[in-house]
């Protein structure tokens, strides 16, 4: 099974590439944001608890700040350390605690991949039988909706609004994010993994 080794204090005052920690080929799609305000559909192609490689259109500055929104993952962000022809890699800014919990979320990653677990989902996504709900923000604003798949840790809805990327958001009663935009509609990852009771209500 795979696990994280976190580099020595010696090797934590080398150069920005030479890395901390130890990256994992990952493929996951996500949607970043530019200082600008630009946001720009991405891959990560692999990644650590310290930095993180991208495939993307965007074409940042050295030392620029990135926001993403990573698929499994959640936010993210760092500033520009590397540019290549197909993207750039970043240096994360994060605690202690928001590292720990990617090593986790890699970690698990990882290991999925080496046991030969389904590539695209954390969790089994399902198609409910009861699509017709709402979506509120924290303002108060509710919109309806059609959720065209549902799983413990997220789902895809259509809808006609296009929150932000990070909006926290209830759809019926889970409280999520909006983390990625498609044609249809939004992707949510919810706050917390929910319970299967807590989906009987769509099934």
């Amino acid at each position: 099974m795979y696990s994280f080794q976190q580099a020595s204090p010696a090797a934590r005052k080398l150069q920005p590439e030479q890395r901390s920690f130890q990256r994992v080929s990952v493929t996951l799609p996500g949607r970043l944001m530019l200082p600008n305000h630009d946001e720009y559909e991405c891959t990560v192609l692999d990644m650590s608890p310290g930095d993180a490689n991208f495939i993307c259109a965007a074409r940042p500055r050295m030392g620029e700040r990135i926001i993403a929104y990573v698929d499994h993952l959640g936010r993210i962000e760092g500033s520009v350390a590397a540019l290549n022809d197909n993207g750039f890699a970043i240096l994360l800014t994060a605690t202690d605690r928001k590292r720990e919990k990617l090593a986790a979320q890699l970690t698990w990653i990882a290991n999925k991949h080496e046991l030969g677990l389904p590539e695209d989902r954390r969790h089994n996504r399902l198609t409910p039988r009861n699509t017709r709900t709402e979506l509120s923000l924290d303002d108060g604003r509710r919109y309806p909706c059609r959720i065209i798949d549902l799983s413990l840790s997220g789902a895809a809805v259509d809808i006609d609004v296009r929150p932000a990327l990070g909006t926290p958001i209830q759809l019926g009663n889970m409280k999520g994010r909006v983390v990625r935009h498609f044609q249809e509609g939004v992707a949510i990852e919810f706050s917390s993994v929910q319970s299967k009771e807590a989906l009987t209500a769509f099934l």
